[in-house]
């Protein structure tokens, strides 16, 4: 059966990454959800998706910069009056869930990696006990890597379109195997049955991003792929049952 996984628990339900969102994925007859992380100034790991708070609440800043609670006090736009959370909240608001988590690292305003920064995420879902149902997601190569050498949970890197054209299928699935990453996720409208076949010929695992729409989500739910993200989670799941 294909996953569903609720994108930063259902954005257009719920909001941008809302506890309210979380707390409804968390009872939700789906597989997974996505969150990304990112760290403040004083050592808080909390679940946002932006780098910056600029675009998803009323508050500026980089998250990196701030101070924990001038991040956890942002009001996220549309988001039911609703905070960022820490990643221990998230675990709160899941404990007890069957919801395995799929952990995106994010880079920062920069770019670029957080230095020591992954060790602190396995650690935390470690000591909460979700470590063993996390899936971990990186645009990040090099970052997908150090999650390997630190733990031997699944990893899924997501290719985008302009890597996916650049490198070719043939090139990403090489850059795969060479960093030992056994499953890759592509944008849904990259997607197609050639390109899964060739992934799935390689020893991959085939995955998609951003199913958002009726359509979208029917493509995914069609080709049969491992598992999609959606920002409508609730159409996803009528959409899987009415084909059940």
């Amino acid at each position: 059966m294909t996953r569903i996984a609720a994108h930063r628990g259902g954005t257009l339900e719920f909001g941008d990454s809302t506890p309210i969102g979380f707390a409804a994925t968390a009872r939700m007859a789906l597989e997974e959800v996505e969150f990304d992380l990112h760290p403040t100034a004083d050592g808080e790991i909390v679940v946002h998706h932006d780098a910056t708070l600029d675009r998803t609440t009323d508050r500026i800043g980089a998250i990196a910069t701030l101070p924990t609670e001038e991040v956890l006090g942002a009001r996220i736009n549309y988001g039911h009056g609703g905070h960022p959370l820490t990643l221990k909240q998230l675990c709160d608001t899941f404990s007890g869930s069957p919801v395995a988590f799929r952990c995106e690292i994010k880079p920062g305003a920069d770019g670029r990696a957080y230095w020591d920064f992954v060790p602190r995420v396995i650690a935390l879902l470690a000591a909460e006990g979700r470590l063993e149902s996390t899936v971990f997601s990186s645009f990040l190569l090099d970052v997908l890597v150090q999650i390997g050498g630190l733990c031997d949970q699944p990893r899924l890197w997501l290719v985008s379109p302009a890597v996916l054209r650049q490198l070719g299928t043939s090139g990403v699935i090489e850059l795969a195997h060479g960093r030992s990453i056994p499953e890759i996720g592509v944008h849904i409208d990259e997607a197609d049955t050639a390109l899964m076949a060739e992934v799935h010929a390689s020893g991959l695992e085939f995955g998609c991003w951003a199913a958002h729409d009726a359509v979208q989500i029917a493509k995914a739910l069609d080709l049969g792929v491992k598992v999609f993200t959606t920002d409508r989670p609730s159409l996803a799941i009528a959409l899987r049952e009415a084909r059940a």
